[in-house]
């Protein structure tokens, strides 16, 4: 029998989550803080979860994923590598997740902070106040719980991973940036994903030659409605003027034309007529040429 089809996802659009970040800033600030960087970063919730403060360096504006957290059967934590080889890389930080990792160092204790050691449950950024890590439906129910209270729709702690997406791409962000940002393996990968926010894109792309060529053809040829054929002096009407010759005056006799008076005198009547005429000297050749 054929599968049945995925649910359609729900996501939250940008007016929601400013709303659900702003009641959180006031209700729970670490389930702010941490959806700030989820948003902000595109970061996998067990990413989130998993990062150390040896791994934040908010100076150069970038973080470093290194773990993630999971529960095995939603008991047992254990902290490992990231999903993939590319999931391992460094990432960008906004303003906003700068703000918000500010925000937990003020609440970490000094000794978190200055963390080096190998244990992978020492010095977490979002951890439980014995500096402990946080467990993921723990975490899960927490977020739910602020979402109702705050009037949104109930999503996944995953789908701010996806809103990360669409904000970007309705934004304009080219998807090989996008890709490189979710740190997915291939482009295809992104592509196939959120394809459905990218239909558009064909149609933006042929509008933007349209509008480049149109562009370049007014600037040659005038904007519609305005006729540059009346007014410019070498147009058809003004050829034409200029090859009507004047009417005749008998005190202003026509001027003869250049051509006219560079032409050699011809008599009909002498008695050469019929007979080649003498060659041109080479001087009034030359000055001819």
């Amino acid at each position: 029998m054929p599968r049945p089809a995925a649910a359609e996802r729900r996501i939250w659009t940008a007016e929601e989550a400013a709303r659900f970040l702003r009641y959180c800033h006031h209700a729970d600030p670490l389930i702010a803080d941490l959806c700030e960087l989820l948003i902000g970063t595109a970061m996998r919730k067990g990413e989130a979860l998993a990062l150390h403060w040896h791994d934040v360096h908010l100076n150069q504006g970038v973080l470093y994923i290194r773990y993630t957290l999971s529960a095995i059967n939603n008991a047992h934590l254990v902290i490992t590598s990231p999903k993939t080889r590319s999931s391992k890389d460094w990432i960008a930080t906004s303003p906003r997740v700068a703000t918000a990792l500010t925000h937990r160092a003020a609440d970490a204790p000094q000794s978190a902070l200055a963390n080096r050691s190998d244990d992978p449950f020492t010095g977490l950024v979002f951890c439980r106040p014995d500096s402990h890590p946080l467990r993921p439906q723990t975490v899960l129910d927490r977020f739910r719980r602020r979402a109702k209270e705050a009037g949104v729709p109930r999503i996944t702690l995953h789908d701010p991973r996806h809103l990360a997406a669409t904000l970007s791409i309705t934004a304009g962000t080219p998807l090989t940036v996008v890709s490189k940002t979710l740190r997915h393996s291939t482009l295809s990968t992104t592509a196939n994903l959120y394809s459905h926010l990218t239909q558009q894109a064909p149609h933006d792309a042929v509008n933007a030659i349209d509008t480049t060529l149109t562009q370049a053809d007014a600037i040659r040829t005038g904007p519609p409605g305005c006729n540059h054929t009346a007014t410019t002096p070498t147009s058809t009407t003004a050829r034409s003027e200029r090859s009507t010759p004047p009417p005749w005056h008998p005190l202003h006799p026509p001027r003869p034309s250049p051509r006219e008076r560079m032409r050699p005198p011809c008599d009909h009547h002498a008695e050469t007529h019929g007979k080649r005429p003498p060659p041109i000297p080479a001087k009034t050749a030359s000055d001819l040429r």
